[in-house]
């Protein structure tokens, strides 16, 4: 019997100001833009157990106040993980031995790594070495003249081309990639297929797409790209507002896939 492996969807928890909220309001209030927007959806906790409670099997646990260097809302994801009984991702901040050995503590399944890989090359290194598939590295891609580049600080800051961080993290064994186009991240403007094809044909480790998704879809067309190496999608502002239903999304992607 051939075995299978299944599409995962990744619902999102971002939080900030303490609060989970929308991705389009959370990522602008983190750019310091009107407090107006604030969108929430509830606390961490209860929106985690609300993806938890519609069938997600992972959820994604964004610090955006950590990322972008507001504050920590590190006891709150603690929380999260205690309440929860399904898998959980956690990003925002991790940039140093201390901050990733906390927050692996707290029993997440996975923690990925975005500023650090790019400032702190030697530690991002020792860190996948002695963690494994425990770390992920989060690429957050931004596409320029130049090219595509990386950006770090809770994507205010351009810092460095995405191919050449590519080949050293998969040198340094990096087992998965979490690729966001900055400019469609918390935008339902759908992802950036052919980044995520040009990035899949440069790596064997696998893929998680992390923004952009709009629609049913474009998660049907990301479960399509398996093979190529793109394992799953992060959920965000097209399941804040109730654009798509994550019971949808489980449905239309976690069919059995060769």
């Amino acid at each position: 019997m051939i075995s299978k492996e299944t599409f995962e969807v990744f619902p999102s928890v971002d939080i900030v100001d303490g609060i989970a909220m929308t991705s389009n309001s959370a990522i602008r209030l983190t750019r310091g833009e009107n407090s107006t927007l604030r969108r929430p959806l509830g606390t961490p906790v209860e929106v985690a157990l609300a993806w938890q409670n519609a069938g997600a099997k992972w959820i994604h646990v964004v610090d955006l106040d950590a990322a972008s260097g507001r504050g920590s809302n590190s006891h709150l994801i603690a929380d999260v993980i205690a309440a929860v009984d399904i898998h959980v991702q956690v990003c925002g901040g991790i940039r140093d031995e201390a901050i990733l050995s906390k927050v692996l503590a707290t029993g997440c399944q996975r923690v990925n790594l975005g500023t650090a890989a790019l400032e702190k090359p030697d530690w991002c290194a020792r860190a996948i070495a002695e963690h494994g598939d425990k770390i992920a590295i989060a690429l957050d891609v931004r596409s320029t003249s130049e090219g595509y580049q990386l950006t770090t600080h809770g994507w205010n800051v351009n810092n460095g081309n995405l191919w050449d961080v590519l080949e050293r993290l998969d040198r340094q064994g990096c087992q998965r990639y979490v690729v966001t186009d900055v400019e469609r991240g918390g935008m339902m403007s759908s992802p950036n297929f052919t980044l995520l094809r040009e990035v899949c044909a440069q790596t064997s480790s696998p893929v998680i797409a992390g923004g952009g998704v709009s629609s049913i879809d474009d998660l049907r067309a990301l479960a399509d790209m398996y093979t190529l190496g793109v394992e799953g999608a992060i959920l965000g502002q097209a399941l804040h507002i109730g654009k798509v239903s994550l019971e949808d999304a489980l449905a239309a992607t976690q069919s059995p896939r060769s």
